[in-house]
């Protein structure tokens, strides 16, 4: 799987989070990710949603997405005490390494691809 924006690719190893369980859990207790590593939170349908970085020891970007997968708001999150709320309801989140937003140029209504399992 790939995530991509543009046709550029973005991460390579992509791991999805759609139970319950994984996207509870999502990125707590890791030391760290990879470069190429992105964690996509599926819902079964919109729904506005916030993430929190309890147990999460590093710093990460953040990209909500509409059911188009356009990012509809992006966000920095500090390790421990970071927090963010979607605003808007959301189908999917993406969290990935800090600084891949300005990296990738991923900013509001850009539309990204992957398929979901």
């Amino acid at each position: 799987m790939i995530l991509k924006s543009n046709g550029k690719t973005i991460a390579s190893d992509v791991e999805f989070a759609t139970t319950f369980f994984s996207q509870s859990r999502g990125l707590m207790f890791k030391k760290n990710i990879p470069d190429d590593y992105a964690l996509v939170f599926v819902f079964d349908k919109p729904i506005k949603t916030s993430i929190h970085m309890l147990f999460v020891r590093f710093p990460i970007d953040v990209l909500f997405l509409d059911d188009n997968k356009r990012i509809i708001k992006s966000t920095n999150l500090k390790p421990w005490l970071g927090t963010s709320s979607s605003e808007k309801e959301v189908k999917y989140i993406i969290e990935m390494k800090q600084n891949k937003i300005s990296e990738h140029g991923l900013v509001e209504g850009k539309h990204l691809s992957f398929d979901v399992p």
